[in-house]
C-alpha cells in the first residue's frame, strides 16, 4: 500500500516526499527526498520512517511547533537553499558512482 500525502520543493532537483507506505508488513509514515537528475531520479538514502504506531505522537510534536520559531531571516534562507543545492548534488554523485 502506498498513499502519496504530498511534496514540498526543497531546491531545483529534490523535492521532499511525504507518503503512507507498506514496509516489510508494516504501515507507517516515510519522509524521503526525491531528486531528479540527467543521470539518476529517483529516492535517495536520505529521510526516515515513523511507524504507524507511533504517528500520534509524532503528530503531536509537529503541532507543538511555535509558527514563530520557524520564522528566519530571507537572506539566510536563500543561502541554505544554495547550500542544500550543492549537497544534494554531491549526494547525487554519489548515487551515481554507486550504480556504476
Amino acid at each position: 500500500m502506498e498513499k502519496d500525502i504530498g511534496k514540498i520543493a526543497k531546491n531545483d532537483i529534490t523535492d521532499i516526499v511525504v507518503r503512507i507506505d507498506d514496509f516489510g508488513g508494516r504501515v507507517g509514515l516515510t519522509i524521503r527526498e526525491f531528486v531528479t537528475g540527467e543521470r539518476y531520479t529517483g529516492f535517495t538514502k536520505a529521510g526516515t520512517r515513523i511507524p504507524a504506531e507511533k504517528f500520534l505522537e509524532f503528530r503531536e510534536m509537529i503541532n507543538s511547533i511555535n509558527i514563530e520559531d520557524m520564522k528566519e531571516n530571507q537572506e539566510s534562507a536563500e543561502e541554505k537553499s544554495q547550500e542544500d543545492s550543492k549537497e544534494d548534488a554531491q549526494s547525487l554523485d554519489n548515487i551515481k558512482e554507486e550504480t556504476i
